[in-house]
This record gives C-alpha cells, sequence and structure tokens, in this order.
C-alpha cells in the first residue's frame, strides 16, 4: 500500500466560525478544478476533530481522490491527520455517482469523503443504544467538513442516499467498514 503524507494544517482563516455558520449552505454544483492539497489536509484535520462517545472512534474516512494536486486518483483510507494510505486505485467518482442514486454530480467534485462505521466498537460498550451516537459523530463529522469548506471558499452537500452496498463495493471496504454518509467536495462553481 502506498502511503501519501499531508501537510501540517494550518488551522487559520480569515472566516470566523460564526461567519461560517451562517454562510454554510448546501452546494451541488462543482468546477471541474483540482482541489489544493494543502486544503485537503485542513478538510481531513476538520473531520477528525469530533467528540466521540467513550473516546471509541468508531468512524473511518475513506476518501475516492479523483482531483487533488500531486494526489494519485484513487480510494484512500484516512490513517490518522496527517496520513492517508492508498486502498484502490483509479478514478472512481463517476462509479460512487452511480451508486449514489445517479446523482451524477458527485462525479465533478474533486473528491468525496465517505464515512463509514465500524458500530461494534460502539455497541461493545453501550448495547444498542451505541448506533445512536455512532449516527451523532457522523453528524460531527459532516458539520465540520461543512464549516471548513466555508472557510476555505469550497462546495459540499451531505449525501445519504446510496446503495450501501455498491459504495462499499466501489470503495472495496471491510465488511464491518460500513459506509453511512458521503460528502463531494469541490471548488465552487457559483
Amino acid at each position: 500500500m502506498r502511503r501519501v503524507s499531508l501537510a501540517v494544517p494550518a488551522r487559520r482563516s480569515e472566516v470566523s466560525v460564526e461567519d461560517a455558520i451562517a454562510m454554510r449552505k448546501s452546494r451541488r454544483a462543482f468546477k471541474r478544478s483540482a482541489l489544493k492539497k494543502s486544503d485537503l489536509s485542513m478538510l481531513v484535520w476538520a473531520a477528525r476533530r469530533v467528540p466521540s462517545a467513550g473516546a471509541i472512534y468508531p468512524l473511518e474516512l475513506y476518501l475516492v481522490i479523483g482531483a487533488v494536486e500531486d494526489i494519485k486518483p484513487g480510494v484512500y483510507h484516512v490513517m490518522d491527520d496527517s496520513t492517508m494510505e492508498l486502498h484502490r486505485d483509479g478514478d472512481l467518482r463517476t462509479e460512487l455517482a452511480i451508486a449514489c442514486l445517479r446523482q451524477m454530480f458527485i462525479a465533478d467534485a474533486a473528491l468525496s469523503i465517505v464515512i463509514t462505521a465500524e458500530y461494534e466498537r460502539t455497541t461493545r460498550r453501550y448495547g444498542e443504544r451505541g448506533i445512536r451516537y455512532v449516527y451523532m459523530e457522523a453528524g460531527h463529522v459532516s458539520q465540520n467538513i461543512y464549516l471548513e469548506c466555508e472557510a476555505l471558499g469550497l462546495a459540499t452537500v451531505a449525501i445519504g442516499a446510496f446503495h450501501d452496498e455498491e459504495v462499499a463495493n466501489v470503495l472495496d471496504i471491510p465488511e464491518a467498514h460500513r459506509p453511512i454518509y458521503l460528502m463531494p467536495v469541490g471548488v465552487r462553481a457559483l
């Protein structure tokens, strides 16, 4: 497997949290432009800065990258804040869009962040109630991605409409990592 190092995030922007909240909007139109690697670093950092019930962290992030500067297209598994590992080679944005009920604007995004859950990590400790904690955490990740996109001037939208098995097959992920949320990200078209 090929590991890719991400830059240390700048963690500063000209957009306040309050402004990002006020401007937060779902955007489905993307320019066919590559994303900066530094923006990807900020998105990964923001997505991983969420509370977790019992500090268990049941979520795994996969990036379906098609157009990010200096990064080969493919599916990447986020290992930590500064490292991701190539999991599957090739530009799979169109296949992912088809698996997402043919929402073809997903194929126009530079990348998609797929939030997956290993429920058993949380349900081992909290029983069936742990499932709700997993969904709460996915919501925290989604909101952080939205706010970071606003701060960076990027576009995103939360996608919950997809065929779970088809998305899992496109990503070729372990059976225990179940896709629960997807966020295409790209340069704003409008």
